[in-house]
């Protein structure tokens, strides 16, 4: 049986929830004819709920049919069509090897874009030394920024590395009676290997979401189109200063951690393993050579290069609100810090591995 309804007055924003209440009373049958020849008026509210009654009558099993409109109320009707379920196509759920090719794919949209960030870094970077046109101000404000004010942060986090790390060391080597070895842990593996590494993670928490949310928020207000706009390169006037104050502030902190982490390790073997400290120091210097802090030094540039290139990607590639900008900063911390450990991981192998 095809049952009947009558709609009457306006159907406008001022009476939807009425309305709203009226169509949801109905029962739904096999059919139903909804008569609107006594509509009045219609805005977009009185079509959202038809158009919600209408959903839910077709999720029901019941044929509805509008019928009766006016000119006016047909007009707007008909600017807001109604959804025809025969002619609703059915998307099959994506499988495993199309979210595959859509992974690769993005990996490499991101790895191309990541290339050529880099290459324009390194282009403009050589071309603002030759030339002398990158503002000396800038550099030195950045390199306050990510030298000087994480100094505090840096140490304390090295001097409690560097205690531990010989704390650890002191309950096996005292064991064999070769307490004075804990020079040769503390030093050697500082200056290789966890002194760059984690004052890199460390930036990388700090200053490349920095980085990230200074130059995702410049996008999401459209500051970087204004500079094309005006033909300025964003990575020339937003990104090289950044990466000169990091390249030269990142293997000063990395030395500073270094020597923080030591002096840790050194109170431990002097106030724990009874070793003095003559003995402390003479080791020292003969276990840690002048290759392992070099080559410490040169993990620390490549790792700020690193940081800094992810943490400038993350922030041009921000698009829609400020939301945005806080999932901008979350994947550059993160993909900043693997990047990092995949990096010493690589120069483990280069250096280390016979």
């Amino acid at each position: 049986m095809n049952e009947r309804h009558v709609l009457e007055g306006n159907l406008t924003r001022d009476r939807a929830a009425d309305v709203a209440s009226e169509l949801r009373a109905l029962e739904l049958g096999p059919a139903l004819t909804l008569d609107m020849s006594k509509v009045v008026t219609i805005d977009t509210a009185g079509v959202a709920i038809v158009a919600a009654f209408a959903r839910r009558a077709r999720e029901h099993g019941t044929k509805l049919d509008v019928v009766g409109a006016s000119e006016n109320v047909a007009r707007t009707l008909d600017l807001f069509p109604l959804p025809d379920p025969s002619r609703i196509e059915k998307v099959a759920p994506q499988g495993m090897l199309e979210d595959l090719a859509d992974t690769i794919a993005t990996a490499r949209e991101v790895g191309m874009a990541y290339l050529l960030l880099c290459a324009d870094i390194v282009w403009f970077t050589v071309q603002a030394i030759v030339t002398r046109t990158v503002r000396a101000r800038d550099v030195a404000m950045q390199m306050a920024f990510m030298g000087s004010q994480a100094l505090g942060v840096v140490g304390l986090m090295s001097f409690l590395i560097g205690a531990v790390m010989a704390l650890q060391g002191a309950a096996q080597l005292r064991q064999f009676g070769a307490s004075i070895f804990i020079a040769d842990l503390v030093g050697v593996s500082l200056a290789r290997e966890l002194g760059p590494l984690l004052t890199a993670i460390m930036v990388a928490g700090r200053t490349g979401s920095a980085v990230a949310a200074e130059i995702g928020t410049m996008v999401i207000t459209e500051e970087v189109d204004a500079l094309h706009t005006m033909g300025l390169n964003p990575t020339r006037f937003l990104i090289v200063p950044k990466t000169m104050s990091i390249t030269i502030t990142q293997p000063l902190l990395t030395m500073y951690a270094d020597i923080i982490a030591i002096f840790g390790g050194f109170l431990v073997a002097v106030f724990y393993l009874d070793i003095g400290p003559g003995a402390f120091w003479n080791r020292l210097r003969e276990a840690v050579l002048l290759k392992d802090i070099l080559t410490g030094l040169f993990k620390s540039v490549v790792f700020a290069n690193i940081i800094v290139s992810i943490g400038a990607l993350c922030g041009l590639r921000t698009g829609g609100g400020a939301d945005a900008v806080g999932r901008s900063t979350t994947t550059s911390v993160v993909a900043g810090i693997f990047m990092v450990i995949v990096a010493d991981a690589g120069f483990s192998l280069l250096f280390y591995f016979d």
